[in-house]
């Protein structure tokens, strides 16, 4: 099969197989590894996974190479959510439709879960046949990045723009959901051993996507039920937020998220052909409606 070929279901079979291959470790305590097993490989998009592989593939890379970047960030983004949901933080009480790790697992061996998920991520991402140190402090920054979003987005901080106003809402934005997104494709891209030309294409691709991504998110929640949108929380909740819609509105939600959009696609146009599947996933993310 020629790698640009692989579709979306096909290459979140090889995330999802080559996620379950790093869980199966011997010498670790068994709550432990069922504890990161119920995180890690429980239902989720694994965008992050896969925008890490399409910008392999886009800069002439393989899925093989790419696929340990691809597995750090999403156990990172899964050690995120873990602890995003106890209850110093969001307390959620479910996840995807389960009962989140604190109330599926002890307390203290959710918060030990996330822990040895991010040390994991970086474990795996040095295991990348090309730039391994690169590719690991990349994960890494990221992941600081998006730990300054939770902040400011938990604890006001006279130092910063004023909580809800429009400045601070893109800066959570960018920094707790999109640092993330940007270090997937960067990750991904540097595992293909790309040029520093369609790195910094990438970069600026992943940057847009990333705040385009929450933004679509907000208009999701604002817009729809629970039910509707496939979440624990939707429009009844939102009001409770600092979020694009409560500072801009609906409609200018919506039309930013196009412009963004639109934005994206045209920073691939110079990859050619190896850019399109990047170009569908950014029409696809700004599309949905859960």
């Amino acid at each position: 099969m020629i790698e640009s070929s692989y579709s979306d279901t096909q290459l979140r079979e090889r995330i999802d197989a080559a996620l379950k291959a790093y869980s199966h470790r011997v010498g670790r305590p068994r709550s432990l590894v069922e504890a990161m097993d119920y995180a890690l490989l429980g239902p989720g998009k694994r965008i992050r996974p896969l925008i890490s592989l399409r910008c392999a593939l886009a800069c002439g890379g393989s899925v093989d190479t790419a696929l340990p970047a691809a597995c750090a960030i999403e156990m990172v983004h899964a050690f995120s959510l873990v602890h995003d949901d106890l209850p110093a933080l969001d307390n959620d009480d479910l996840r995807r439709g389960r009962p989140t790790l604190h109330r599926a697992f002890p307390e203290s061996l959710a918060i030990l879960a996330g822990d040895a998920l991010l040390s994991q991520a970086i474990e795996v991402a040095l295991q990348c046949p090309n730039n391994p140190a690169i590719v690991a402090a990349e994960l890494l920054r990221g992941t600081l990045s998006m730990i300054d979003g939770q902040v400011l987005d938990t604890i006001p901080d006279s130092s910063n723009d004023p909580i809800g106003s429009e400045a601070h809402v893109q800066q959570v934005h960018e920094l707790k959901t999109g640092a993330l997104i940007v270090a997937a494709a960067r990750m991904g891209a540097l595992a293909a051993n790309a040029h520093a030309r369609d790195l910094e294409i990438l970069t600026e691709w992943s940057r847009s996507i990333g705040l385009m991504f929450q933004l679509v998110d907000d208009w999701i929640d604002a817009t729809q039920s629970a039910s509707e949108a496939g979440k624990t929380t939707g429009k009844d909740a939102h009001a409770q937020k600092h979020t694009w819609v409560t500072v801009t509105g609906v409609d200018a939600t919506a039309r930013r998220v196009q412009t963004l959009a639109l934005e994206s696609t045209a920073l691939l146009d110079s990859l050619g052909p190896l850019g399109e599947s990047l170009q569908g996933m950014t029409r696809e993310l700004a599309s949905r409606t859960r």
